[in-house]
């Protein structure tokens, strides 16, 4: 096997759904600032997601307008005649 071929910093992370506050945690090498305490009493770097299987419509069947960063305000500027 090649040498230095995969991330050093490969830990457990949690992950957090920020619409409806559901976490789960998995391996990854992700740079993260933020930690949280997870249900085993010890603390893990965490991952703030906007949308995650969920609360992804395809995956619930339920329409559910998620609009945390003013995506839509972002598009009608962008895109507003001038």
């Amino acid at each position: 096997m090649k040498k230095e071929l995969h991330p050093s910093n490969y830990r457990l992370v949690v992950f957090k759904d920020m619409s409806n506050d559901y976490a789960f945690m998995t391996k990854s090498c992700i740079n993260t600032n933020e930690t949280v305490k997870w249900e085993d009493g010890n603390e893990y770097p965490l991952v703030k997601l906007e949308i995650s299987h969920t609360s992804h419509p395809f995956y619930t069947g339920k329409m559910k307008l998620v609009d945390t960063a003013g995506r839509i305000d972002k598009f009608k500027t962008r895109y507003a005649k001038k």
